[in-house]
C-alpha cells in the first residue's frame, strides 16, 4: 500500500467510525426517575404524566445525537418505503419517536402491575398458540423491540397455563425480574439472560418447551457477541438480522412464532402469526434457509411498522454493515 492510500484510508476511517454495537451504547434509565413518574400517573393521571415527560423526553433529545440520528434514518427509511409518516420526518419526528418510547416505558409498568387498562388490548393471531398449548407444547416466539411486551401478560390472563420466557443479551434481566418481582409476585412473563446457546441452556429451554412455555427471542438486533446473522431487504436496503430464534428453533424442534406490538387508538395491538410450522435447516442449503426464515420475519415487521411508525425502539445504526467497517479497520496500517 502506497503512502497516499495509507493516509486515505486512515482519514476514510476517521470520517466514518466503525459503528457502535447496541449493547455498547450505555444504559441512560434512571430507575428512580422512572418510579417517579409512574408515582405522578398514579396520583395525578395520564394527562399530568405527559406534561412532565416532555422536559425529561426533550432533555434526553438533546444530549443523545446518536439515538437522534439513529432514529432519523429509520423513520427517513420508513417515509421512502411506505409514506406511513404523512410528510418527510425531521428533528421533531425524532422527538416524538423518542417520546413514545419513554411513555412506553410508563406502559410496562402499568402492565406488570395490573393497573393497565387490559380491555384496550387488541389481540390477533393468538389462536395459533392456544393450538399450540392445547398440544401440550410451546414454541419459539421471534419479537421485535416494539411496543410493550410485557402486554403479553394479559394472554395469561385469559389462558391458564400460558407462559413466557423472554430471552435478553444483557446483565439486566435480573434487575428487571426483580422489579417485576415486586410489581407482581405470580407474573408469568420473565426475562431470562443468555449470552450463548450452551448444552445446558438448550436442554433447560427444551424442558420448558416440553412443559407448553413459550421462549421469546428478539429477532431485529445482532448478538452481542458477534453471533451468526443474515443480511436481508429491510425498508429498501440490506439489514443484518440474528438467525439464533431459527437455529433454536430447528434445534428444539418446535413451531415458530412471530409477536409484535404496536400502539392502536387508545390501547395495544398485540400481532400474532405462525412463520413456520417446522424450521427445517438442511446442511447443504443451511445460509439459504438461515436468510429465508430471516427474511420472512423482516417482512412480516416491515409490513406491521407502517401501522404505527413511533413503535420501533431501535436508537442505533440498524443498517451499519459491521463485515465492511471490520475490514476497513484492518486494512489501516498501524503508524
Amino acid at each position: 500500500m502506497s503512502t497516499a492510500q495509507k493516509i486515505n484510508a486512515m482519514r476514510a476511517s476517521a470520517t466514518h467510525p466503525a459503528p457502535r454495537h447496541w449493547s455498547r451504547i450505555g444504559e441512560s434509565t434512571c430507575a428512580w426517575g422512572i418510579w417517579c413518574l409512574y408515582a405522578i400517573h398514579r396520583l395525578l393521571g395520564r394527562a399530568a404524566f405527559r406534561v412532565v415527560l416532555w422536559p425529561v423526553v426533550a432533555y434526553y433529545w438533546l444530549a443523545r445525537p446518536a439515538a437522534r440520528h439513529a432514529s432519523l434514518d429509520y423513520l427517513r427509511r420508513l417515509h421512502r418505503a411506505t409514506d406511513s409518516t404523512g410528510h418527510a420526518p425531521g428533528a421533531r419526528h425524532t422527538l416524538r419517536h423518542l417520546y413514545a418510547f419513554a411513555e412506553t416505558l410508563l406502559d410496562k409498568l402499568l402492565a406488570l402491575s395490573g393497573h393497565y387498562a387490559f380491555d384496550n388490548v387488541t389481540r390477533e393471531g393468538v389462536d395459533a398458540l392456544h393450538r399450540q398449548l392445547d398440544s401440550g407444547r410451546g414454541g419459539i416466539i421471534v419479537t421485535a423491540h416494539m411496543g410493550c411486551l410485557e402486554l403479553c401478560r394479559v394472554l395469561a390472563h385469559q389462558r391458564a397455563g400460558l407462559r413466557l420466557t423472554v430471552l435478553v443479551h444483557t446483565a439486566h434481566a435480573e434487575r428487571f425480574n426483580r422489579l417485576m418481582s415486586r410489581l407482581d409476585p405470580d407474573a408469568a412473563l420473565q426475562l431470562y439472560q443468555i449470552d450463548d446457546i450452551s448444552p445446558a441452556t438448550a436442554q433447560e429451554l427444551a424442558d420448558r418447551i416440553n412443559a407448553g412455555e413459550f421462549v421469546a427471542i428478539a429477532g431485529d438486533r445482532v448478538p452481542v457477541h458477534g453471533g451468526r446473522t443474515v443480511s436481508v431487504p429491510f425498508l429498501g436496503a440490506p439489514a443484518r438480522f440474528p438467525v439464533g430464534p431459527y437455529v433454536l428453533a430447528a434445534l428444539l424442534d418446535c413451531p415458530l412464532f412471530a409477536m409484535g406490538c404496536i400502539r392502536q387508538r387508545n390501547g395495544h395491538l398485540l400481532r400474532f402469526t405462525e412463520l413456520a410450522r417446522e424450521v427445517k435447516l438442511p446442511r447443504a442449503q443451511r445460509n439459504e434457509a438461515l436468510t429465508a426464515y430471516a427474511g420472512a420475519f423482516a417482512a412480516w415487521l416491515e409490513g406491521l411498522l407502517p401501522q404505527s411508525p413511533y413503535d420501533w425502539f431501535n436508537f442505533y445504526d440498524f443498517w451499519a454493515d459491521p463485515d465492511a467497517n471490520a475490514a476497513m479497520t484492518r486494512h489501516v496500517p498501524d503508524a
